[in-house]
């Protein structure tokens, strides 16, 4: 077994407190390995133990102390992470979306009509997936809805059906009634 690296850490702990008080949870844990080895600065700990007890692996420790051992402590707490990738819609492709979306003429029946839609409309092709998400989190579209009633249907036909269909459905009710209380 290989012995447990040890690295010296030059600010003392008020500097490093200070500094993680201000800090976002990627920089906390490599700031709290700065000062547990600090406060402990006779004892060496492996990377497997001060990953247990930050709650790490112990392969981010390894990596944090070479960064440390490289570049100090500013290179130990740069971030490099590059944030969320732009939208592939537009907003003003969001608004024509949303106008698609909302016609209750022309409704589209899936996300496979929709995707050739943007595809006609906008000239570019989105994946199947990404649209599915980007409609759920923008307009709380589902993939699987009940199905609409038509648009071209004629209301006062329902109506009448269920008119003449609750008459004819109340005495049959009251006839099954009787015979089961017989």
């Amino acid at each position: 077994m290989s012995k447990a690296k040890q690295l010296n850490v030059s600010e003392s702990v008020s500097t490093l407190k200070k500094l993680l008080a201000n800090q976002s949870v990627t920089i906390c844990n490599r700031l709290r390995m700065l000062i547990l080895i600090k406060n402990n600065e006779g004892k060496v700990f492996s990377k497997t133990k001060l990953g247990e007890l930050l709650g790490v692996s112990s392969s981010s420790i390894q990596i944090w102390r070479n960064l440390y051992e490289k570049g100090g402590i500013t290179l130990l707490m740069e971030d490099k992470r590059i944030g969320f990738k732009p939208s592939l819609i537009s907003p003003e492709e969001h608004e024509r979306l949303e106008a698609k979306l909302n016609d209750p003429v022309n409704g589209l029946r899936g996300y496979v009509e929709l995707q050739d839609w943007i595809s006609r409309e906008f000239e570019k092709t989105i994946r199947y997936n990404t649209l599915l998400k980007y409609c759920g989190r923008n307009f709380g579209s589902k993939s699987k809805v009940a199905r609409k009633s038509h648009v071209k249907k004629d209301l006062q036909a329902v109506e009448d059906l269920k008119k003449t269909s609750d008459r004819y459905a109340e005495p049959s009710m009251k006839r099954t009634r009787e015979n089961m209380s017989k």
